[in-house]
């Protein structure tokens, strides 16, 4: 019965405090005392997986690899065994005593923490002497390198990163990952794609090794003065050759695992000088080639015609605004359409950005077209260049005339009234004397008579016929701006029409009609471009919703179509929709 009692109790208390026992989490340092050339490893493990790891703040050491997590999980004997590991590779900032604080986890509910480890930092020593040492070899032949193009850009000025892993024989790499990405604060990036890793020969610090190109990386900085590149880390398994060979006679290789980084590079980025700054400056930073230029210079006041800014070169293509263009009120200018052909290469931003403008004139006459402005920095030549577009005017030769635009007429030159000196005997003729008739009509029934009281009649007629004309004027401008638009649907459908089995380029087509339909017959921006804004309108416009519901639904079919199969005939049925729905609106408006 005693040992009943004991057994019982043994059973009841024992599992519970092995469960608890079972917890742990420890810090381990590879080594606790190195030279200050040395590196240090230190592994946090846990037997229980664990929720917000928090590592210490490694004071006095400088973090060169990590954290790198690796879970094992194990059966032996039935029971099973579970190990999570965070690793560190540390490189001691100064010599002495230096600490490693405690590092804390949350495993059920509970904190846990390390116990302190302290590291005693010796004077540098001397690597090791056998050449066969791992340690030695990989020291010697294994290098991780940062490749800047410019340390010290300017603003927006574009910069190269190349990140280069360096190794030689007796070493061979079976195995890279990449551990820690670096992260560009500060700075515009774009990683140019590698498409497959290869092995080249190099050149470091005056020696031959195998290099790979690991990260290409264009680089533009947002903002002046040190800007911090944080290290690329990979996680190397590497063949090192053992003093062993096999039954042949050959070198028989061992694998070790070694986390290697680039460490942190700093970028002094320098301000733009303000001396020589134009005042069209907006950013741009590079070799640029700058025009302005019109699709046709000649129309009538019910065609529309394009002007197009194009800069064209190498640099910040697309980080600056390009100038608007300035034209008369009597023009209506569209909002621009952006076209970029940019391609991001080693030495930067590639290619072309040009804003297109569509323009449609409302009245006769000749238009001159402002000189528009470009200015951009040569960070080589580190001075301004302020480049100007060429005069441009267009001639619209057929439509009505505005009374703000009316021909100025000539004047006739005012003659001269001739001043007699007082010396002068003779004075000139007057050649509009004033003389009268020695027998005077009477005035009852004479010529003036009679115009005065027709006088009232005719102002009053005079009057009648300004009203009507300036109403079939009005008529007229609203006649043109619809007249306008019908022939801009009529283009970009005819445009579409064309590109029937070309799905794509057709819907494409198709939909900027029914857009550039909308913009000129309700005057709506680009910006207002929303499906709630367009029902809106409509339905203000006294447009039925079975109406607003066909055009929306035309609208977004050609959304639709980009992603998913269709067919002629879906194509042909879409075409005659828009058609369809646009005559019927028409009628209405």
């Amino acid at each position: 019965m005693k040992y009943l009692i004991i057994h019982f109790f043994i059973f009841l208390f024992f599992p519970t405090v092995g469960y608890l026992q079972d917890i742990s989490f420890e810090a381990k340092a590879s080594k606790n005392t190195l030279g200050i050339n040395e590196r240090l490893r230190i592994d946090f493990t846990m037997n229980r997986n664990g929720d917000n790891f928090t590592p210490p703040d490694f004071s006095n050491f400088t973090v060169i690899g990590g954290p790198n997590q690796s879970v094992s999980t194990s059966w032996v004997n039935g029971k099973k065994t579970f190990s999570k590991t965070f690793t560190y590779f540390l490189s001691p900032q100064k010599k002495g005593l230096l600490k490693i604080d405690q590092a804390s986890v949350e495993i059920d509910d509970e904190i846990y923490k390390t116990i302190p480890i302290e590291i005693n930092v010796s004077e540098a020593v001397d690597k090791p002497r056998d050449p066969n040492s791992p340690e030695y070899l990989i020291d010697e032949n294994l290098h991780l390198v940062t490749e800047i193009s410019n340390n010290q850009p300017y603003l927006n000025q574009g910069i190269t990163v190349l990140h280069k892993l360096y190794f030689r024989s007796p070493l061979q790499i079976s195995d890279a990952r990449e551990s820690e990405s670096p992260k560009f604060k500060d700075f515009w990036s774009h990683q140019i794609k590698i498409p497959q890793l290869k092995v080249d020969r190099g050149n470091y610090k005056g020696i031959d090794y195998n290099v790979v190109v690991w990260r290409k990386t264009v680089l533009y900085p947002q903002k002046t003065g040190e800007l911090i590149l944080d290290p690329l880390t990979l996680n190397l398994t590497i063949d090192i050759p053992s003093k062993r060979t096999d039954f042949f006679g050959n070198r028989v290789y061992e694998q070790a695992s070694r986390s290697i980084s680039s460490g942190k590079k700093v970028i002094r980025v320098k301000n733009l000088p303000d001396s020589g700054k134009p005042a069209s400056f907006s950013g741009a930073v590079g070799k640029f080639d700058f025009n302005v230029s019109v699709n046709k210079d000649a129309l009538k006041a019910s065609e529309s015609f394009q002007i197009k800014v194009k800069v064209s070169g190498l640099g910040n293509l697309k980080l600056f605004n390009l100038p608007k263009i300035v034209v008369p009120n009597t023009l209506e200018v569209y909002e621009p359409e952006r076209d970029e052909k940019i391609k991001i290469i080693l030495k930067g931003m590639q290619g072309s950005t040009e804003d297109n403008y569509t323009i449609v004139p409302k009245f006769k006459g000749k238009y001159p077209l402002s000189v528009i402005s470009f200015s951009y920095f040569d960070p080589e030549l580190e001075r301004y260049f302020d480049l100007k577009s060429q005069p441009l005017s267009i001639d619209v030769y057929e439509g009505p005339v505005s009374s703000s635009n009316s021909a100025i007429t000539s004047q006739k030159a005012i003659s001269q009234k001739n001043i007699l000196n007082k010396d002068e005997t003779f004075r000139f003729i007057k050649l509009e004397p004033k003389l009268e008739l020695i027998s005077k009509k009477s005035f009852w029934g004479s010529k003036v008579f009679s115009l005065l009281i027709a006088a009232p009649f005719l102002i009053l007629l005079l009057i009648f016929l300004i009203w009507r004309k300036s109403i079939k004027n009005s008529s007229n401008v609203e006649n043109l701006r619809q007249r306008e638009a019908n022939k801009l649907s009529r283009k970009f459908l005819g445009e579409a029409k064309k590109k029937l089995g070309d799905k794509n380029n057709f819907y494409d087509s198709l939909e900027l009609a029914l857009y550039n339909y909308l913009k000129a017959r309700l005057k709506i921006k680009n910006l207002d471009y929303t499906k709630e804004k367009i029902k809106e309108v409509l339905m203000s416009k006294k447009i039925s919703e079975k109406e607003i519901d066909i055009f929306m639904q035309v609208i977004k079919n050609c959304e639709i179509a980009r992603f998913s199969p269709t067919t002629d005939v879906k194509m042909k049925s879409d075409f005659d929709k828009a058609l369809t729905i646009m005559a019927t609106i028409d009628k209405k408006l």
